[in-house]
């Protein structure tokens, strides 16, 4: 059976169950789920099914609930344990890494999030209130506290037994080393580890060129070192180089998704952490406040057509094309716009090279505003039987989608310079800027074609 059409059986079956009251019969179902797939029959349901088939979970098997509930994420992960007391969700968030725990107790209610701090704090749970000191996004948030390491002057004989004694070992493929202050001195792959003699000094086969990130490393560059190198994980360390944590690539996967999303969403205007089944009146507060900008900002496109009123009372023709000038522009502007954002979050557009970038797209723009304005040209021709008004709309293409080109090269480029997220570049600044220049490249060269040629229209 396919993995979707079993994912809706399940939750088919959880419906059923939960309406009928068959919570031992639900139990047995829920338990016999990966964590991941529970997650996904979790997003499937009602928030009120939802809920309540959490509820019987976690009474029941709270690792595996807390496991699904720290595949879910910590926005609605943290729904399902607000209504909880405060030292149900300190006990509950012991099932989970530390990191995933920062991450839930992070979207808590304040007083909530307080209570369950101190207590958290009072049994000593390794980690977690260390966590949340680190800056959001950054290595030191999103690492795991409890990393193997090895001490330099160990064996390899040493160290395998001090491997076999261990538990709750995040990563094994990468044995970290460091000196007496736990400073971090270099790595060992496991394999190399289990090939050498017994007696053979760690010293002697670890590598000391290593990869490694500080504490407040963006989780950006965290995930694209991960990428560039093909590291299974990441050591993390503090300011004085002492090994505090480990990233692995499953928290990457994780970074990578919700940098994605986030950047998605801000090309549309939309708040990172709106989903499907958010409720309607939340999406709505967080949509609105973009829609007014944005018409904001099409009153100052409408204003630049009402400076040419006469123009289009003598030239009615000129309305029936108006929009195709601005929305290929619009378009064309979004094509640039997605590439050169995704070369700034991969680290792939810099400054030294921007200038070329921004040759290329233009030579782009001009190419497309030249097909563009020839095939467009044709059909005004053809659909209003007068040469004249394809001439300018060809000119006009050309010109927006040159503009378009650089636009949404230049703007988000800046954007980056004054520390703002370029995605947020398309929300209101491009389309701004294509349907104006858009507007005023079509109408003005009409208006300088019937200053001069008073016949025409």
């Amino acid at each position: 059976m396919p993995p979707q059409r079993r994912i809706d059986v399940v939750v088919d079956s959880v419906k059923r169950l939960l309406r009928l009251g068959a919570t031992s019969n639900l139990l047995n179902l829920l338990q016999k789920q990966h964590p991941a797939d529970l997650a996904q029959v979790f997003t499937e349901l009602q928030e009120k099914d939802r809920y309540a088939t959490f509820t019987v979970l976690v009474e029941r098997n709270s690792r595996l609930a807390m496991e699904t509930v720290a595949e879910l994420g910590p926005e609605v992960g943290a729904a399902l344990l607000r209504n909880r007391s405060a030292e149900d969700i300190a006990r509950f968030l012991q099932e989970i890494p530390s990191d995933d725990a920062a991450a839930l107790i992070e979207h808590l209610p304040e007083e909530l999030r307080g209570a369950v701090l101190e207590l958290i704090r009072r049994k000593q749970t390794g980690g977690v209130e260390d966590l949340l000191e680190y800056a959001e996004q950054t290595a030191g948030r999103i690492m795991n506290p409890n990393v193997f390491a090895l001490a330099e002057d160990m064996t390899a004989g040493e160290a395998i037994t001090a491997l076999q004694t261990s538990r709750d070992v995040e990563m094994v493929f990468y044995l970290y080393v460091v000196d007496s202050r736990r400073h971090l001195v270099g790595v060992i792959s496991l394999r190399r580890l289990l090939l050498v003699p017994p007696e053979t000094p760690l010293k002697r086969i670890m590598t000391t060129d290593l990869i490694s990130a500080r504490v407040d490393t963006d989780q950006e560059e965290v995930a694209r070192q991960v990428a560039s190198y093909n590291l299974l994980a990441i050591p993390v360390v503090d300011e004085e180089n002492k090994l505090v944590g480990i990233i692995t690539v499953d928290d990457v996967i994780d970074v990578i998704k919700d940098e994605a999303t986030e950047d998605l969403y801000r090309l549309a205007g939309l708040a990172s952490d709106e989903r499907v089944f958010t409720p309607p009146v939340e999406s709505l507060r967080k949509r609105l406040p973009w829609l007014v900008i944005n018409l904001g900002t099409a009153f100052l496109a409408a204003s630049v057509v009402a400076v040419f009123q006469g123009v289009i009372s003598k030239w009615v023709a000129l309305a029936v094309f108006m929009p195709i000038v601005a929305g290929m522009g619009g378009n064309a502007a979004t094509q640039t716009l997605t590439v050169i954002v995704r070369g700034i979050a991969l680290g792939e557009l810099t400054w030294s090279n921007s200038r070329k970038a921004l040759l290329k797209e233009a030579v782009v723009g001009l190419g497309n505003g030249l097909t563009m304005g020839m095939v467009a040209a044709v059909v005004a021709w053809l659909m209003m039987g007068d040469p004249r008004i394809g001439v300018l709309l060809a000119v006009a293409m050309v010109i927006n989608l040159f503009v378009a080109a650089t636009a949404g090269t230049l703007i988000p480029l800046g954007l980056r310079a004054l520390k703002v997220d370029p995605a947020l570049a398309s929300a209101v600044f491009i389309t701004t800027f294509t349907d104006v220049c858009g507007f005023f490249s079509f109408l003005g060269l009409a208006a300088l074609f019937l200053r001069y040629f008073p016949q025409a229209g």
